[in-house]
């Protein structure tokens, strides 16, 4: 496996959520729920964003602040253990309300940090 650093990991996680921001353009809550393909392309997605989460150190989460990366990091649990327990209502609140400032604060660390990467 090749060195991928905190770069790295935020830009996979902007990436993710510009996906999730193209699957769900024009969408409301009750077209999310009723689309399965969707629904499972943003609970991918979702995966990604955890992933990238996960594989930030410690020390790294200094460089995007504001972001509750444990919170971000335990809904893995209940996406990877829970996945029968998944409600559209959560998951398209998270897209609603989360999403939008953890991409802000995700394009600004990359801005502030990693310049070249912006």
């Amino acid at each position: 496996m090749s060195f991928r650093g905190p770069e790295m990991h935020l830009g996979d996680v902007l990436k993710a959520i510009g996906l999730i921001e193209e699957f769900t353009v024009g969408m409301d809550f009750r077209a999310y729920a009723s689309d399965i393909k969707t629904r499972a392309a943003v609970e991918g997605q979702l995966q990604i964003v955890i992933e990238a989460a996960y594989r930030l150190k410690p020390e790294d989460e200094y460089l995007c602040p504001g972001p509750d990366w444990r919170k971000i990091r335990g809904m893995g649990n209940i996406l990877r253990h829970d996945y029968e327990g998944i409600e559209a209502d959560k998951i398209w609140n998270t897209v609603r309300d989360d999403l939008p400032s953890l991409k802000a604060a995700v394009t600004k660390a990359l801005a502030t940090h990693f310049p070249s990467s912006s």
